[in-house]
């Protein structure tokens, strides 16, 4: 088995050529030299460039070159170059700079510098560009050799090979809705063969369900990932058609494994290059599937994928206070939901919200919130137009540090009582698109408003210390008049 490697970032197109054997190419035995280290190339034996149908517009720059240094006692391998050779190309692909090697073709030269001993490292060295008038199964090859200050040279090949034709998928398929964890659903995956060329070695479909959802293995020419399978791969020797479209004959199965899953997803892909993934251990023991020719479809997808919706739901009830003090008061009143499950909303799923209309006399001057030691004055969106509601969406950074899944999600509103409103009241309405429950949607914000005191203290105490200061000198004048009569008196 191969060390593992530390891979640069690449995307993952063109699966069915990553997903070839690996070969593994190592050069003599460590030199004389007590110090030298070996090292290998971990490469695909075969790879897949692009599809013959995409002829010209195929572009790819997903071919890793990883480089394995073998564990040993003698430290780091000391600059590491490698040199990539790609002239056994010509006349089914040509290359251009990758950005990560220089070089513009048909050589490049990639300096992977010091790799730790153990470890490796993986750069993609060029892109591949397709050419018109390929056929399936052309090929060529791309030869590769690595050097270092303390390592024996290596050398390697892959050969490089045009796939058969592009096979199509539906996009998204008719939605699941209403499914109870527990009860197993089906889909049978579709494809269609757009291109001029048939498949000539056969079909294959993996299938993929998300978090919570387990497949059933069934099939004796499916391979599964494991007891509890969330991945399948099935192979069919039929060559498609050019220009015919097909479905599997028998349906796959799936069920929702986690009770409060409220949604869920199967994908499928098609690929006329069929290579198991090494993870797919476990093989099914009942009928196999088999392919059933249907109408012709122009289905322009990559993939299938079936949206799943469950009978979990998230019950939210409205969190409400009382608006309560003088008129001309400014007041905290804590808003906001309650949730009540059984579900549990997770990660894209969108979370809901509140919605806010206050009561009648009052005004909303400010809904302040922190985030990572920032924050600002408006947690909620505000209104238009007067009388209208602030909404308060609860999966927003702005409630991160209040929001509390499986719980109470609450923040402090500031109202300011401008008048008495007898029997004012607002409203608080809550809503998520997994709430079955409307019933407990509402509630009331009432407002109990006293009348203004007869004088209102003042906050600035500037003015609280001229008032002071006044009503000294008004006493020490006093004071100083009644002197001066005792004294006339006298």
């Amino acid at each position: 088995m191969s060390s593992p490697i530390r891979i640069l970032r690449r995307s993952a197109a063109l699966a069915a050529g990553l997903a070839a054997l690996l070969a593994t190419a190592v050069g003599p035995a460590a030199a004389d030299g007590s110090d030298d280290v070996v090292l290998r190339f971990d490469t695909a034996k075969t790879y897949t460039m692009y599809n013959a149908d995409e002829g010209a517009k195929a572009e790819n720059g997903d071919f890793p070159v990883p480089v394995f240094v073998m564990p040993s006692e003698n430290g780091d391998a000391r600059n590491v170059e490698v040199v990539v050779d790609t002239s056994g190309l010509a006349g089914v692909a040509t290359v251009s700079g990758g950005g990560t090697c220089e070089g513009a073709g048909p050589v490049f030269t990639c300096t992977y510098g010091n790799l730790q001993n153990g470890d490796g490292e993986s750069y993609n060295p060029f892109v591949i560009h397709g050419v018109d008038g390929v056929r399936p199964g052309d090929s060529g090859t791309v030869t590769y050799s690595a050097t270092a200050d303390n390592a024996a040279p290596v050398t390697g090949t892959t050969r490089m090979t045009i796939g058969g034709p592009t096979l199509s998928s539906p996009g998204r398929e008719p939605g699941v809705s209403g499914l109870a964890p527990g009860k197993a659903a089906t889909l049978a995956p579709r494809f269609a063969n757009n291109t001029r060329f048939p498949t000539e070695k056969g079909v294959a479909v993996q299938v993929g369900v998300s978090d919570g959802v387990t497949l059933t293995a069934r099939h004796s020419n499916c391979f599964y990932a494991g007891p509890a399978p969330t991945s399948a791969w099935c192979t069919f020797p039929t060559k498609a058609a050019a220009g015919a479209a097909y479905r599997t004959s028998a349906p796959l199965v799936y069920t929702v494994t986690q009770p409060e899953r409220l949604t869920g997803e199967v994908t499928y892909t098609w690929s006329s290059a069929p290579q198991k993934p090494a993870d797919h251990t476990v093989r099914g023991t009942g009928a196999p599937l088999t392919l059933i020719r249907t109408a012709n479809q122009t289905f322009d997808d990559s993939h299938g994928r079936l949206a799943i919706t469950t009978t979990v739901q998230v019950d939210y009830r409205p969190v409400t206070a009382t608006v309560r003090g003088r008129v001309g008061d400014t007041v905290k009143v804590r808003l906001g939901l309650l949730n009540l499950g059984p579900g549990r909303i997770r990660g894209d799923e969108e979370m809901g919200r509140f919605e806010v209309v206050p009561p009648e006399g009052t005004t909303v001057t400010s809904v302040p919130y922190t985030f990572e030691g920032d924050g600002g004055e408006w947690a909620c969106d505000r209104p238009e137009k007067p009388g209208g509601a602030f909404v308060c969406e609860i999966g927003y950074d702005r409630f991160y540090e209040v929001r509390h899944d499986g719980g109470t999600t609450a923040i402090d509103f500031h109202l300011r009582i401008d008048r008495q409103v007898p029997g004012a009241k607002g409203t608080i309405r809550t809503y998520n698109p997994f709430d079955r429950t409307p019933g407990n949607d509402i509630a009331v914000i009432p407002l109990e408003a006293s009348p203004a005191p007869f004088y209102r203290p003042s906050r600035h105490p500037g003015l609280w210390a001229a008032i002071g200061a006044g009503a000294v000198a008004v006493l020490l004048l006093s004071v100083y008049r009644r002197r001066r009569r005792n004294a006339t008196s006298s």
